[in-house]
C-alpha cells in the first residue's frame, strides 16, 4: 500500500469526470465535460486516446450487450465507439432552458440513475433524480436538489448515495432493489466548506464510500455509517471523481479539473485537469452495466 498520490497523465481536462475501468481492455475511460470528448488510457504502455463526440458528455456508463450510454447536457444517449456515433434516448428536462443532466450510475440490477442540475444558478434546488430501466422507461425518483451530482450504491444495492453538491452534503436513501425506488432520504455526511464541495462517488469492496471534492484539494473515504474514515491531499484544488482499476482493482484513479482558474491560478496549479492514481490498500469492484 502506498499513501502517495501519483501523477499519471498530463490530461489537461477543463473538467475531467466519470472515470470507469474496463477490465477486459485493461483501460480507463473518462470524459471532459467541457469539450464533448471521451478519453481512454492504457496504463501498461501509458498510451492515451480521445474521441470527440456529438453530444456534450458528462458521464459514461457501460451496457451489458456492449457499447455505452452517455449522460450528456442534452439528455441520455447510446454511444457506439467503433463508429463513434450517438443515438438519442431521452431528455425529460429539454423544455427547461436552465436545466441539464450532470451525472449517473448503474444500480446493481442494471438500471441507470442519473441526476440533473440548474447550470446557470447552481444553488437553486432544481436538481432531480431519474431512473432509466432496461426497456428505456424513465421514472422521476426525487427532486429538490442543489445539483444532483456523484451517485453510488451500496454493495447489497439497498442504499443509494448522492452528492447534493451545492448544499455541501452527501445524501442517502433506502433503495428498493426490486422496484428501483428510493425512500427515507437523509443526510449521510455533511462536508465542511473548508474541504470543498462533494462531487463524484464510488463504493469500494468493503462498502466504504469515496467522495471527490470540488475545491478543498482532497478526496475522502467514509464508513457505511457516514463516519469520515480518511482523506488524501492532492496538489490541485479539484478532484472530481474516482475509479478503481488495475488487474487487482487496487489502483484508485482520480480525475481533476482546472475549470474556474485564471491564468495565474493555472500557473500555480500546473497539474490541474490531469489524471492521478493512488494505491490505498483497499480494492474496488467492477461497475455494473446497464441492462438496456
Amino acid at each position: 500500500m502506498s499513501q502517495e498520490i501519483e501523477h499519471v497523465l498530463k490530461a489537461g481536462n477543463e473538467i475531467g469526470e466519470a472515470p470507469i475501468w474496463v477490465p477486459e481492455e485493461a483501460r480507463l475511460y473518462w470524459v471532459d465535460t467541457e469539450c464533448s470528448r471521451i478519453f481512454r488510457y492504457q496504463p501498461s504502455d501509458s498510451t492515451c486516446e480521445s474521441f470527440s463526440v456529438s453530444y456534450p458528455v458528462t458521464a459514461l456508463l457501460r451496457r451489458r450487450g456492449g457499447g455505452w450510454v452517455l449522460v450528456t447536457k442534452k439528455g441520455l444517449v447510446f454511444w457506439d465507439l467503433t463508429s463513434n456515433t450517438c443515438e438519442f434516448i431521452v431528455d425529460p428536462v429539454a423544455h427547461q432552458a436552465d436545466l441539464c443532466f450532470n451525472d449517473g450510475a448503474v444500480d446493481r440490477q442494471g438500471r441507470i440513475v442519473s441526476g440533473t442540475m440548474n447550470f446557470r444558478h447552481h444553488i437553486q434546488p432544481d436538481g432531480r433524480l431519474f431512473r432509466l430501466d432496461g426497456k428505456l422507461g424513465l421514472t422521476e425518483l426525487d427532486a429538490g436538489l442543489s445539483v444532483a451530482n456523484g451517485i453510488g450504491f451500496s454493495l447489497d444495492g439497498h442504499t443509494m448515495y448522492v452528492s447534493e453538491q451545492f448544499a455541501g452534503r452527501i445524501l442517502a436513501w433506502d433503495y428498493d432493489a426490486a422496484e428501483g425506488l428510493p425512500t427515507n432520504r437523509r443526510v449521510f455526511a455533511e462536508v465542511p466548506r473548508s474541504q470543498g464541495l462533494p462531487d463524484g462517488i464510488i463504493v469500494d469492496a468493503e462498502g466504504f464510500v469515496w467522495n471527490g471534492r470540488w475545491g478543498g484539494s482532497i478526496i475522502a473515504r467514509y464508513a457505511p455509517d457516514g463516519t469520515l474514515d480518511r482523506t488524501y491531499t492532492l496538489p490541485v484544488d479539484t478532484a472530481t471523481c474516482m475509479a478503481f482499476g488495475g488487474e487487482k482493482l487496487d489502483e484508485l484513479y482520480i480525475t481533476t479539473a482546472w475549470y474556474g482558474l485564471d491564468p495565474a491560478g493555472r500557473r500555480a496549479q500546473p497539474y490541474a485537469g490531469d489524471l492521478f492514481m493512488l494505491r490505498p490498500g483497499v480494492t474496488g469492484t467492477v461497475e455494473p452495466r446497464f441492462a438496456g
